[in-house]
């Protein structure tokens, strides 16, 4: 199992390197999509071990290298408006490769798309909260079951559903993981209703646009991306271009037995470094020195912890929870050098939503779902650095915060120059709030904290090892942070019913 942990270890560290060492290379640049080649170079080394289905990892490699290719093929850089969408242009190829290789599969997705016209107080009711603001903080692309996520609606019209359960699950992870299109749920509704529709005509056009999105994913994601202005380049050439180079690894991993949730997922979440975590916006937001050293150093902290514990981990699990819990750790540690702690953070995220809902009622479905990460992030690490000062006492040793046991590693923070001078980025006798403030530019855009090339690489991992279990969505509580500190919203939760 040592030789796993190394490779995980290894493989995510070399895609997480390739990101921030190509960010801080080119931040006073202009981005080119032929920057983010030592990111696909990274993920084209990763190879299957004995125990590992290479099908799963082949979905991974293969997907990060057609979306390269294809993407430099057509186009040069991206607007900044546009990257955020560049990793929701896989699973709809892919979610059309397997209707048309398999009619059952085809027959289930139309009984699905049937069942949400069939589910329309349900639809009405989750559009309205949404709209509204009922849930606070909604992460409404969220890779689990939270409330107010359109997993969480899929995942209801699922389980009154008669199909396969493999279908159900295939299904359910398409709108997780796997970002089938870029709609969230109630985006429709609240753009009708501000247009001044009924509640009922509202409800009609965002029944109508969640069935498209299944119907013709392809064409789907086109006409969302035109409603956007999208401009950088021709998305529905890039998808059809995409399922043309994919279809050969669908077949084969359709083959291999691997299950259709995984199949629809794994390669979506690799490919966003590519024009988006290496992109302009990424590229503007670090010339802040103080937000590429939060970068640098967490990512520090994860491959220490994750090195230093080599010998304790008891499963792959232990890998991944560390990685994602070094991370937190290293986040709220930083808040904690300015004064700052979880609560006090989400107390104001969620006020702030609360009198955003109401000045901007036409906000987009996204908008707050990487506050709502950032939030579930912070106050992880809440309670490991609680629990580690409630142990060290008054003996004032060292606070070394544990995930399952396995110690947490600040040193590169503690050793890194810009993170312990913040006095040289502000007014030097007053700066007590310089790392805070880069870290609500973060709460934005938490991806490379959290981080997303270490995640996808390890579940890809993870997955490799049961290929026929899905990956996807996480089904377990999430201890999200605003139901825990703000909002009474768990019963509304759905991870307990996932089909």
């Amino acid at each position: 199992m040592r030789e796993l942990y190394e490779k995980m270890i290894d493989e995510s560290m070399a895609a997480q390197k390739a990101d921030v060492a190509v960010i801080s290379e080119n931040r006073y640049n202009d981005f080119k999509i032929t920057d983010a080649k030592p990111y696909a170079d990274a993920v084209a080394g990763m190879k299957a071990l004995d125990n590992q289905a290479e099908s799963v990892i082949n979905l991974h490699k293969e997907s990060v290298k057609n979306h390269y290719e294809i993407l430099s093929s057509i186009t040069d850089t991206l607007q900044c408006e546009d990257d955020p969408f560049i990793e929701h242009f896989q699973t709809p190829p892919i979610l059309e490769i397997l209707c048309e290789e398999d009619g059952e599969f085809a027959d289930s997705v139309d009984k699905f798309i049937q069942a949400i016209a069939d589910s329309e107080a349900l639809i009405a009711k989750e559009s309205i909260r949404r709209y509204g603001g009922f849930y606070g903080p909604t992460c409404v692309v969220d890779f689990a079951l939270m409330p107010g996520s359109t997993s969480n609606v899929v995942n209801q019209i699922l389980t009154k559903m008669d199909i396969p359960v493999l279908h159900k699950q295939a299904i359910l992870s398409a709108k997780s993981w796997g970002m089938n299109t870029s709609y969230g749920i109630g985006d429709a509704f609240a753009n009708a209703i501000e247009d001044r529709f009924t509640a009922a005509q509202a409800t009609e056009k965002e029944i109508e646009t969640l069935q498209m999105i299944y119907k013709t994913p392809i064409e789907g994601q086109g006409k969302l991306m035109d409603d956007a202005n999208h401009s950088s380049f021709d998305v529905r050439d890039y998808m059809n271009k995409y399922k043309k180079a994919m279809t050969p690894v669908v077949k084969a991993a359709m083959d291999d037995g691997v299950h259709y949730g995984n199949i629809v997922t794994v390669p979506a979440y690799c490919v966003g470094d590519i024009g988006h975590h290496i992109g302009q916006s990424t590229y503007n937001m670090c010339k802040d020195d103080v937000i590429m050293a939060v970068i640098e150093a967490t990512a520090g902290v994860i491959e220490n912890s994750l090195r230093n514990n080599l010998d304790v981990f008891e499963s792959p699990f232990d890998v991944l929870k560390l990685s994602t819990g070094a991370s937190a750790c290293a986040t709220e540690f930083l808040l904690e050098l300015d004064g700052f702690t979880a609560p006090i953070v989400v107390d104001m995220l969620n006020k702030r939503f609360h009198n955003y809902v109401q000045q901007y009622p036409k906000r987009g479905a996204a908008a707050e779902l990487h506050n709502c990460d950032f939030m579930d992030m912070i106050y992880r690490g809440f309670n490991a650095m609680s629990n580690a000062r409630k142990m060290r006492s008054s003996s004032g040793y060292e606070i070394i915060p544990r995930i399952k046991g396995m110690e947490v590693d600040f040193k590169p923070i503690l050793e890194n120059e810009v993170l312990m001078n913040p006095q040289r980025y502000a007014y030097p006798a007053c700066a007590i709030t310089v790392r805070f403030s880069s870290l609500m530019r973060l709460a934005d855009y938490p991806c490379l904290l959290t981080s997303e090339p270490i995640t996808a690489t390890m579940m890809t991992n993870i997955i490799a090892l049961d290929k026929e279990a899905p990956g996807s969505p996480v089904r377990g509580c999430k201890q999200c942070a605003s139901a825990c500190l703000a909002d009474n919203k768990h019963e509304y939760c759905q991870w307990r019913e996932a089909v």
